[in-house]
């Protein structure tokens, strides 16, 4: 039986971050039994709070898409973590589905991850991966819930954590610290980009005036 609507919370929103990804390793002499002879990798897709925080109380549950090549391609996880683990041998686009507890009335988030099993730097400058090098593929965003109604509104303000930690740890790579720099780097761009533009306008003055 669906819950009855509430009344939703007016000109406010809520952010709950989270991160998503996949981490992926080469197979080596050890496999898992039912590994097809052809699969390279085994890895993992996952979508988890920014330490690893329990985000189970506003998420019901994670729909991850497969490449059509897999069994029973469409996985769902109904529980945490909310992760994925499989072999393969190729990289493909993984549809990622996020569904919210009943009470929230939200609609399904939905978007896509490229599976990344292989690194991005040059092999033959740091030579072939080897079984216990683990490839990382991991990305920061927030949830935005606009405007949500009161009873999923007093869910979210019972856990209000989440938050980014100040500084970088081994633990989790996101933080405001990272953010800033992050910012700070799109700042020095945004100068760089106008004093290059003011340079180019200044020769094109010039060479009209002439």
């Amino acid at each position: 039986m669906p819950i009855s609507a509430s009344k939703r919370v007016k000109t406010l929103s809520v952010t709950r971050p989270i991160v998503y990804g996949n981490t992926a390793k080469k197979l080596g002499e050890i496999r898992p039994p039912n590994a097809p002879a052809e699969h390279t990798h085994i890895w993992t897709i996952f979508v988890r709070g920014p330490q690893n925080e329990d985000i189970s109380y506003y998420i019901k549950k994670v729909v991850f898409k497969l490449h059509d090549t897999y069994p029973n391609a469409t996985r769902t996880i109904e529980a945490p973590p909310f992760e994925l683990t499989e072999t393969g041998w190729g990289e493909f686009e993984i549809n990622i589905k996020i569904y919210f507890i009943e009470e929230a009335n939200e609609k399904m988030l939905s978007f896509y991850h490229h599976l990344r099993l292989h690194p991005y730097y040059n092999v033959s400058a740091e030579g072939p991966q080897k079984p216990n090098d683990e490839i990382s593929s991991v990305f920061y965003d927030e949830i935005v819930f606009n405007e949500p109604n009161e009873q999923f509104f007093k869910t979210l303000m019972s856990t209000p954590g989440n938050l980014l930690p100040s500084n970088k740890t081994e633990a989790c790579v996101f933080s405001k610290q990272l953010e800033q720099e992050e910012i700070d780097r799109v700042n020095l761009g945004i100068k760089q980009v106008d004093l290059e533009i003011e340079e180019l306008k200044t020769k094109v003055n010039k060479q009209l005036k002439e």
